[in-house]
């Protein structure tokens, strides 16, 4: 016997037999359009007839879950399409705070704002997210050595100088703008123009400065802004401004961060012997600021060219979820509305005190627990005696890829001449 083929409708069929069924009788429908479909089927049907009217015509029968709060989704489709329609971006975080709000609004008390049911939401609406692939290049076989040899030189120092898991530090510039919009948005499915509006200064740079220990303390950020005066805005505390003409690190720059958050951080006042690991951009490692570290008794490792992406653990790990936190703040203040605006009626770039109120809501938003992995996935903080091996190189969702443009994960740019060598003066 032949198994019977399972059969679907598609809704405007249903639609035209629940017509037929309302007029003549549901027994009349099965014998004029079936069977199948069969009288209990248009029973069925006539059931669903006003969730029929509403649904997707191209649609056979209402798959996944049903909306268990069908006002909020239609409530959070025209937030989001509102948002869109004015340019803004929108996050999934954005979306679940948003429902969050609407529910407390309308006495939901048992919603939770699950990511699921956010995902669950955006499936139902027909809502995706929107974003750019990445281009990714192998390392190259010839830094193999160069990575095995730091390695080496951060261990023999730690035997040698009996370093605490404190006092190993790591330090990076971070390059960010006023305006961080995002690649990616929550949009209606096969759009094929996304836009999203800035104030008009996403290529007005500042500079942070970002520095952390291994055992996942955070040192207080320093941000550089592009100026010759200090600004006379209020600066909030546990934030660090200092103004360069180009809004770059140079030597004037690492001798305020020395003094001002390393000479600071817990053990510095004691003078406790320190590890600090670097890259090789020009003002980490003049001799002027080596002489400030060995005044403050700090040991540098220098990581070698184009390896930042392996061997540092702000690239690796720490970086990404930072700008993640930060375009997250960008996001609130863009979709808060009430900017202030120029004399031409252009809308203003975030003042210096929200940029460094943002920073410091980002900075404190990353996880220690995230800052320890990544000392020992960069094999700077594991175990002397080889328990914690296994955690180098390990997969980590924090690596450090921007979004915003395809990039290599190393700099095949740099020069093997370049490198000056690790240091422990």
């Amino acid at each position: 016997m032949s198994k019977q083929k399972r059969l679907s409708y598609k809704i405007p069929f249903k639609l035209e037999v629940i017509k037929y069924a309302k007029e003549h009788g549901n027994r009349a429908a099965e014998r004029h359009f079936g069977p199948p479909p069969t009288e209990k089927m248009i029973r069925e049907w006539r059931k669903q007839e006003d969730q029929l009217e509403k649904t997707d015509k191209s649609k056979h029968t209402f798959r996944g879950c049903a909306a268990k709060w069908p006002q909020l989704d239609v409530d959070m489709k025209e937030w989001i399409t509102r948002h869109r329609n004015n340019g803004f971006c929108v996050s999934t975080k954005m979306v679940i705070y948003e429902a969050k709000r609407l529910a407390a609004e309308k006495g939901i008390d048992d919603f939770t704002g699950s990511a699921s049911w956010c995902y669950r939401f955006m499936r139902r609406c027909g809502l995706a997210m929107r974003t750019k692939t990445r281009i990714a290049q192998k390392m190259p076989k010839e830094y193999e050595s160069k990575i095995l040899s730091f390695h080496k030189f951060v261990l023999d120092s730690r035997k040698r100088n009996g370093y605490e898991i404190g006092q190993i530090g790591n330090m990076d510039e971070v390059p960010l703008t006023f305006d961080v919009p995002s690649n990616r948005t929550v949009d209606v499915r096969g759009a094929k123009t996304i836009t999203v509006k800035t104030s008009g200064h996403e290529k007005t740079h500042y500079t942070v400065v970002l520095s952390c220990c291994a055992d996942g303390t955070k040192l207080p950020p320093m941000l550089i802004f592009k100026r010759k005066n200090m600004p006379k805005e209020v600066i909030p505390p546990g934030v660090i401004v200092h103004v360069h003409d180009k809004g770059w690190m140079d030597e004037n720059g690492m001798k305020v961060w020395i003094e001002k958050v390393w000479s600071k951080r817990p053990g510095g006042l004691l003078k406790k012997p320190a590890l600090l690991v670097l890259d090789q951009f020009r003002a980490h490692i003049s001799e002027t600021t080596k002489t400030r570290f060995k005044e403050v008794n700090t040991h540098l490792a220098v990581i070698p060219g184009g390896l930042t992406s392996q061997l540092q653990p702000l690239d690796v790990s720490i970086n990404k979820p930072f700008k993640v936190f930060m375009r997250e703040e960008w996001n609130k203040w863009m979709a808060a509305g009430n900017h202030d605006l120029t004399p031409t009626g252009r809308m203003k770039r975030p003042t210096i005190t929200q940029v460094c109120e943002w920073v410091k809501t980002s900075w404190q938003a990353v996880n220690d627990e995230i800052v320890v992995r990544s000392f020992k996935k960069c094999g700077i903080s594991n175990a002397l005696d080889g328990t914690e091996d296994n955690m180098l190189y390990s997969e980590s969702e924090g690596s450090d890829t921007s979004d915003t443009e395809p990039q290599s994960v190393i700099n095949l740019d740099s020069s093997d001449e370049e490198f000056l060598g690790f240091t422990d003066e």
